[in-house]
């Protein structure tokens, strides 16, 4: 499912919550939704999923007008989740699949799959109470994946989870994306959106302020910075086309991080210091995306 947003404009009383937002997330792709609390993704989301609707602009899907049965192909996770907490898991779960569409037959044949896949057979005929915070997630994640919709919709997905169940989780996600799923991520998880997102829309104060891919956006935000791995604990080299930023003695090795100046070349660069070191490795240092978010949302 290819999805786009065109100017959508969205008002709550005294506070603009969607200002001409425009985002374009590629078929078969994890695209990320960021920005700081209060920024407006959730509203974003919302009018996504059809739970309330744009003031102006338009959402379409495959190229063509959002529809009401549209809501069928996707699957949301919101942040704020909610289960029945007194009934059993399995029940839950089989009222879920068939609120969005599943024969009773199809939805237990789904929820083995998936109860198979996530090792938590065990769990089916225990209440929702009895249940971690991140036995629950995976259930939730569950229910949220369990109708195979084309797009699916994660907010905050990896709340909960220790770092196992969230690397379980992200390479589920991962697989679905391998299936064709076209994959809406909102987190503040820097890191995730590194290792999962193939393109970001950064939202601020209800504008989209930045848009891309994440190999892109954080070549842009390049400080030409290198990181240098030599042998022997000296680096005593001075030239103009440098500057030392930092340099840690790491077991035989010296680590030292230089910025470049001016108009001299990465080839060059790279050259004066082979002329004068063995290297053992060096790789230029782009910006993180936390480092990318924190610089566009602070400026």
């Amino acid at each position: 499912m290819y999805l786009e947003t065109n100017e959508v404009v969205k008002q709550y009383a005294n506070h603009l919550a969607l200002d001409k937002v425009s985002i374009r997330v590629p078929k078969g792709s994890i695209y990320g939704l960021l920005g700081p609390n209060g920024a407006g993704k959730t509203t974003l989301i919302r009018i996504i999923t059809r739970i309330t609707a744009p003031d102006s602009g338009e959402v379409y899907i495959n190229g063509q007008p959002s529809k009401a049965e549209d809501v069928y192909r996707i699957g949301y996770l919101p942040e704020e989740r909610g289960l029945y907490r007194k009934i059993k898991v399995g029940e839950q779960a089989m009222y879920l699949a068939q609120l969005r569409g599943l024969t009773k037959k199809e939805a237990h044949r789904a929820l083995m799959i998936w109860f198979k896949r996530f090792d938590i057979m065990d769990w089916y005929e225990r209440k929702v109470e009895e249940l971690s915070k991140g036995m629950q997630q995976k259930v939730q994640f569950i229910s949220t994946v369990i109708h195979d919709p084309d797009l699916l919709i994660f907010d905050e997905p990896f709340s909960g989870f220790d770092p196992v169940n969230a690397a379980i989780v992200k390479n589920e996600m991962l697989r679905l994306k391998e299936e064709g799923k076209t994959i809406i991520l909102s987190t503040h998880d820097m890191e995730s959106v590194e290792e999962l997102c193939d393109n970001i829309a950064l939202i601020h104060k209800s504008k989209v302020v930045l848009q891309g891919s994440v190999f892109d956006i954080r070549k842009e935000h390049r400080t030409h910075t290198f990181r240098f791995r030599l042998f022997g604990h000296r680096f005593d080299l001075e030239h103009p086309s440098f500057q030392v930023i930092s340099m840690e003695p790491y077991h035989e090795f010296l680590d030292v991080r230089i910025r470049k100046v001016g108009e001299t070349s990465n080839a060059e660069l790279a050259k004066l210091i082979f002329d004068h070191f063995e290297v053992v490795s060096y790789e230029e240092e782009l910006p993180t995306m936390n480092d990318v978010f924190i610089q566009t949302v602070t400026n």
